[in-house]
């Protein structure tokens, strides 16, 4: 009898292959492989190649019926010489042998036994890690995805044991993935119902990561101990291996069983696990594909906006990271979709936080104001992606993502583009615009335009400077904080921070350069809208300490990156108008106020003085702070924002020299070439419509009736100018029934003082307001009283021109006085 069991006799008879095969199994299996009759064996193969799927049958045979008795050291030698042969031969017909070959490992992996579930994965790596010459594309690797998957879940109650199998099918999932993936002819494992099972596999043993940071962001090098010794690591680099080599066509395939596994195993809140595992995601993805990734998650944002609000704020969290790392290369096509889904989920989650509060309204439930505070971090967190993602885009990029984000923020006047807020309310429009404005902020942060109208286009100061955005002080400060991004391109904002009166300016080390003919002609274009937006704010009545800090710098700003003497002089003229604010009080302001107002005029003219150097006017402006500083130290910026400051009940008995006299400015610039000329007359902000039609009360207590310009001259013009009327008054000062052709009107006019000689105003003006005063007198019937002095005059203000021309004449007219 031989080692086979039968006969010699019989055995001489049996065919060559099959009596090579018996004799590398030794009658003790603890013998090992016979390795001289291995030798020929594979000498066999090698020479006679054809022979080789016979070989692979009979060997398989005699494994299943070793498997079945049990007899496992046999199975140990049948798998080794398996290995041996099949890393000896390379020719056309080693395909038959393969199947055969995984056949066996198929066999061993079914089995209980967890030492033959690693035998046959080990023998499985061997053969993946082997290149064939030709693809075989009828092979199908099913059964080796769904067991390797199911080895990476093993639950063997002995410890080392489960390891040892989830290592084992880690490897086999590794083993399948550089087999398959590289051909795209051949059956893939890239379609949906293998991915389904590699992906969740791989993620569940990543799980078991102690230290998750150890592994962000890119591909680590671990030794090959820990690859060996640790389910984690080697789960890792697969995934990162397998990510790695997707492309364009099988990304989704691979992003979403992710998703599904963050879903199912409830790990979004907290969310540590999943930022983690975006980090790899977008670390190992060619970078082309990133926005793949970042499509997929705005899409299960979509999928998931009614779950709680942790489980999306854990979503855009995994967002935030994966703009991160896109924004530093290719993010592709979906800028603008990713900025409207964040602010689309925006609404939504004000929508939720006002819905709770409404419900909760008359109950003090602690669950309700937790509810709440969720919705606050998903809204925070939405604001972080948006002002991130904006922040590392390119330029030309940014300034589109500020125009489209202008556009969605409820404000008068602008286009059907921004968020719905109708259903919100009051409340919630506020908190809409806060959200947006603050979003906007970060978006800015760091934006650096060549010239300052490319920073603030016309579309996008309008509405930003728009007066809906004037009703609270946290929006104003927010409005000034992204002006001063961008207006200030040399960095000095920090220069400035905290209102003070400056001893020395140089000690500042101000950064400026020549302002550039485009900035001026933006001046001349937008300053007064500048100018007007901080005058309006320092009259606002919840002003505090950071409202006058925050105007004080946008001042030193203007003066900084776009004042030349024209602008310097406006500037002058509006410092005085805010000091009249505080000296007249029309407003009846806090007296708080009045003294912030005066401390902002002192610190920013002592900081302009200094800035145009011209002596004269730097004397002026410390010999008044030198007298309040011993008077009326509550008119200086160091001592009225301090706590516990007592004010003084008036300001009516204040002595002239604790105030900036015009005249003495106008001598001091006057006398070092400045045009002094315009400083004689105040400056009064224009009259816009939002104005007219909003809810704020107006910028001036007294109705101004403008007057337009007729093009000729001649007096038959002016004789059929359309007849004023008491129900034409009327109507001119209800400020509800603008239309369309009344609008243009104004245009016409503005555009008319800004661009027509100053000499053709001035007559044309006062003439026309003469003709006006006399058919006024004739309808009306009114006595004309003279002015109370000689001085007396008559103030047009139009656009960006200011006359003082005409006499003044008051109207006994109910609540009309015309100026």
């Amino acid at each position: 009898m031989g080692r086979t069991g039968v006969c010699c006799c019989c055995a001489a008879l049996r065919p060559r292959y099959k009596r090579l095969v018996d004799n590398i199994f030794p009658e003790d299996p603890k013998d090992g492989l016979v390795k001289a009759d291995m030798e020929k064996l594979t000498f066999y193969a090698v020479s006679a190649p054809e022979k080789l799927d016979r070989i692979g049958a009979y060997l398989a045979e005699r494994l299943s019926r070793d498997v079945v008795r049990h007899r496992y050291g046999y199975v140990l030698i049948a798998m080794e010489a398996l290995d041996q042969l099949l890393m000896a031969c390379h020719s056309q017909s080693i395909k038959p042998f393969v199947e055969s070959f995984l056949q066996m490992v198929a066999k061993l992996l079914e089995s209980g036994e967890p030492k033959l579930q690693v035998l046959g994965t080990n023998s499985f790596v061997k053969f993946a890690n082997i290149e064939e010459d030709t693809p075989s594309y009828h092979r199908r690797y099913d059964f080796f995805v769904s067991r390797f998957s199911a080895m990476c879940h093993s639950c063997h109650s002995d410890p080392e044991t489960r390891t040892e199998i989830r290592i084992a099918g880690i490897r086999g999932i590794q083993g399948v993935v550089r087999k398959t993936v590289n051909d795209e002819l051949r059956a893939t494992i890239w379609e949906p119902q293998h991915m389904d099972k590699i992906v969740p596999s791989l993620l569940f043993n990543m799980q078991k990561i102690e230290d998750i940071d150890s592994r962000i962001g890119p591909p680590s090098s671990p030794t090959g101990g820990e690859k060996e010794e640790n389910p984690a690591v080697l789960a890792e680099n697969c995934f990162r291996e397998l990510l790695g080599r997707a492309t364009y066509g099988n990304m989704n395939n691979a992003v979403r069983p992710v998703f599904a596994h963050l879903d199912h195993h409830k790990l979004w809140d907290p969310n540590e696990f999943a930022v983690s595992c975006f980090k790899i995601i977008m670390y190992s993805i060619q970078a082309q594909y990133s926005h793949h990734v970042i499509q997929e998650t705005l899409g299960h944002l979509d999928a998931r906006k009614r779950d709680s609000p942790r489980v999306r704020a854990g979503i855009i969290q995994v967002l935030l990271e994966a703009v991160a790392i896109a924004a530093k290369g290719s993010i592709g096509p979906t800028v603008l979709e990713v900025f409207n889904t964040l602010l689309k989920h925006l609404r939504l989650s004000v929508d939720f936080e006002l819905g709770e509060r409404r419900s909760s309204t008359g109950s003090a439930s602690f669950s309700t104001s937790s509810k709440e505070s969720d919705e606050r971090i998903v809204q925070n967190a939405i604001i972080q992606t948006i002002g991130f993602f904006g922040s590392n885009l390119p330029d030309y990029q940014r300034s589109e993502i500020m125009m489209f984000v202008m556009g969605k923020v409820p404000v008068f006047g602008t286009s059907s583009h921004s968020l719905d807020t109708s259903h919100l309310g009051d409340l919630g429009t506020r908190r809409i615009q806060i959200m947006l404005l603050r979003s906007l902020l970060m978006v800015t942060s760091g934006y650096n335009a060549k010239t300052i109208a490319a920073a603030l286009p016309a579309p996008f100061l309008d509405p930003l400077l728009s007066p809906s955005l004037m009703e609270d002080s946290e929006l104003r400060q927010l409005v000034l904080e992204i002006l001063h991004n961008l207006i200030d391109r040399h960095d000095n904002r920090a220069k400035l921070r905290g209102i003070r009166i400056i001893p020395d300016v140089s000690d500042l080390k101000i950064k400026r350069d020549k302002i550039s003919r485009q900035d001026v002609s933006f001046m001349k274009k937008h300053g007064q809208q500048l100018y007007r937006h901080i005058y309006l704010g320092c009259k606002e009545e919840d002003n505090v300490q950071k409202n006058f800090e925050l105007l004080y710098t946008s001042l030193a700003l203007i003066t900084i990156e776009l004042a030349n003497e024209e602008v310097v002089i406006d500037l002058i003229r509006l410092a005085i108008a805010l000091q009249d604010i505080v000296i007249i009080n029309e407003d009846n302001l806090p007296m708080f106020n009045r003294c912030g107002v005066m401390a902002l005029v002192a610190a920013y003219l002592n900081f302009l003085s200094q800035m145009i150097a011209v002596p004269a006017f730097c004397q002026h402006v410390s010999k008044v702070i030198e007298t309040r500083t011993v008077e009326a130290p509550y008119f200086l910026p160091e001592n009225i924002f301090k706590d516990k400051l007592t004010l003084p009940k008036s300001l009516e008995k204040h002595e002239k020299n604790l105030f900036f006299l015009t005249n003495k400015i106008a001598e001091s610039l006057g006398g070092s070439g400045y045009s002094v000329e315009r400083l004689s007359v105040p400056y009064v902000p224009q009259v816009t419509d939002e104005d007219r039609l909003s809810r704020r009360k107006s910028i001036v207590d007294t109705v101004s009736i403008q007057v337009d310009i007729l093009p000729g001259n001649n007096t038959e013009d002016k004789v059929n100018t359309e007849e004023i009327t008491f129900e034409a008054l009327k109507k001119a000062i209800d400020n509800t029934g603008l239309e369309e052709q009344e609008k243009e009107k104004r245009r016409l006019v503005i555009e008319k003082f800004q661009k027509a000689p100053f000499e053709e105003i001035a007559a044309q003006c006062e003439t026309k307001a003469n003709f006006l005063h006399d058919r006024l007198a004739q309808i009306l019937e009114l006595t004309i009283r003279p002015p109370p002095s000689p001085s007396g005059t008559m103030t047009i203000t139009a656009g960006h021109a200011h006359y003082q021309s005409v006499p003044v004449y008051e109207m006994k007219f109910p609540d009309l006085c015309v100026y």
